[in-house]
């Protein structure tokens, strides 16, 4: 018997099985189960795939116990702290962090084609009033294909990086233009001179012929969350993303599924929940009746922005957006009542024995909501903002995918149990 090896025992019938165990660099080992239906004539059962690898990557690693995120080996930390959001995007698609050669070039590039066609605007007059952002930013991203159709088939290395830097360079532009149409203003194309993330909250806020004020700290707040949210593993958007490349659709097709995926309250508008709720608590007085219930096993009410699917420590990324809020506040002089709320919340959870022994710590949806609506982003592009920081990850994950010797086309197996064959007899 080999170590590398797991036995399966069916008690049933007595029979055994080995099952191959691959190691990675780091992290679990897995168990392969490749080919477990045609050995034993059983599927696995796994809701949520919470114990099964889709596949093997090299782009992002996760220690949830420890509280550890990198991106191709480098610790969040770092990059959020000593590089920029351009610098992390080119990471994850070049696999290596760029020279200041490099940098340059790739950042000339982004800011040249970040003017999406002329033909588009015409897309956007196509929905009503109030459309919501997220729905025209999917709809922006899928129609893409359309105009840039010379890349329909996308074979090479040198096409998967023509594309991928379009996709990153137009998508602020596509989330502005969106939420300026929903709301009736005027369009602000982009301005080359600009920062990408300097451009995008220009984008934003400008009015034709109109100075706009924005401050470093701002810029460097909002640069931070796309660097926090570039990529994060498999979860439900990216496997989104794949499971749609995996039929060999075209990628603004699969980013578009991504979209739709991130835009579900549980996944890409967490943060939009815990404002709402946030607003609903509505004064200090209030905060420890809400925790209250939160604490009643027999109360439906959940306190929003605590605890993690995989982090079972603090959240890496919580714990810079917590620096950056707090620099952020005292650069801004914002004083208000819903930032007291929050840190009465976040002083009893980080003391409280009933979330420490819980592992219920503050995550990045708890400081990223405030820090967005510092930054005057309205609550409806919260979720557009996770989109642009996202964006390198999931053409990362799509590249990744492509460069594979075969797709194999996603097709998860089920546990029937509906009724029998019913049919009568004829």
């Amino acid at each position: 018997m080999s170590k590398n090896t797991m036995t399966l025992t069916d008690n049933r019938n007595g029979k055994t099985y080995e099952l191959p165990i691959l190691d990675g660099t780091v992290g679990p080992s897995v168990v392969d189960i490749s080919t477990f239906y045609k050995d034993t004539g059983m599927f696995t059962f796994d809701r949520g795939y919470t114990s099964t690898a889709s596949c093997r990557s090299k782009i992002t690693y996760i220690d949830g116990d420890k509280g550890q995120l990198m991106y191709r080996g480098y610790d969040i930390s770092y990059l959020a702290n000593e590089k920029t959001f351009l610098d992390a995007t080119y990471l994850l698609l070049h696999k290596e962090l760029p020279t200041e050669k490099e940098l340059i070039d790739f950042t000339d590039e982004i800011r040249k084609r970040s003017f999406i066609h002329e033909g588009m605007k015409k897309l956007f007059d196509s929905f009503p009033d109030k459309a919501h952002p997220m729905a025209i930013l999917s709809a922006g991203v899928s129609a893409l294909s359309t105009f840039y159709f010379d890349h329909l088939d996308i074979d090479t290395p040198q096409e998967y990086m023509e594309m991928a830097h379009r996709i990153v360079a137009k998508m602020p532009t596509l989330a502005a233009f969106s939420y300026r149409y929903s709301n009736g203003l005027p369009i602000i194309y982009p301005d080359i001179e600009k920062s990408f993330t300097e451009n995008f909250l220009y984008m934003m806020r400008a009015y034709p012929h109109n100075y706009v004020d924005l401050r470093p700290i701002e810029i460097k707040a909002l640069d931070t969350i796309f660097t926090l949210h570039a990529d994060h593993e498999q979860n439900a958007s990216t496997t989104s993303v794949r499971n749609l490349g995996s039929t060999h659709a075209h990628p603004y097709a699969a980013i578009s599924a991504g979209i739709g995926a991130l835009w579900g309250r549980a996944h890409g508008g967490a943060n939009e929940s815990v404002i709402r709720q946030l607003e609903m608590i509505g004064t200090v007085d209030r905060v420890d009746e809400f925790i209250a219930r939160a604490k009643d096993k027999d109360d439906p009410f959940k306190l929003m922005g605590f605890g993690h699917r995989v982090y079972k420590n603090f959240d890496p990324r919580a714990k810079i957006l917590k620096a950056i809020r707090n620099e952020l506040i005292e650069e801004l002089g914002i004083n208000s009542e819903l930032i007291a709320v929050a840190n009465k919340i976040e002083q009893i959870a980080l003391s409280d024995d009933y979330f420490i022994s819980r592992s219920l710590y503050p995550n990045i949806d708890f400081y990223s909501g405030l820090i967005l609506q510092a930054l005057k982003i309205p609550k409806d592009m919260f979720a557009v903002i996770f989109v642009i920081g996202r964006t390198p990850g999931w053409i990362s994950q799509w590249i990744e995918l492509k460069e594979e010797d075969s797709i194999k086309i996603a097709r998860p197996r089920q546990l029937y149990i509906g009724p029998e064959d019913r049919t009568p007899e004829y």
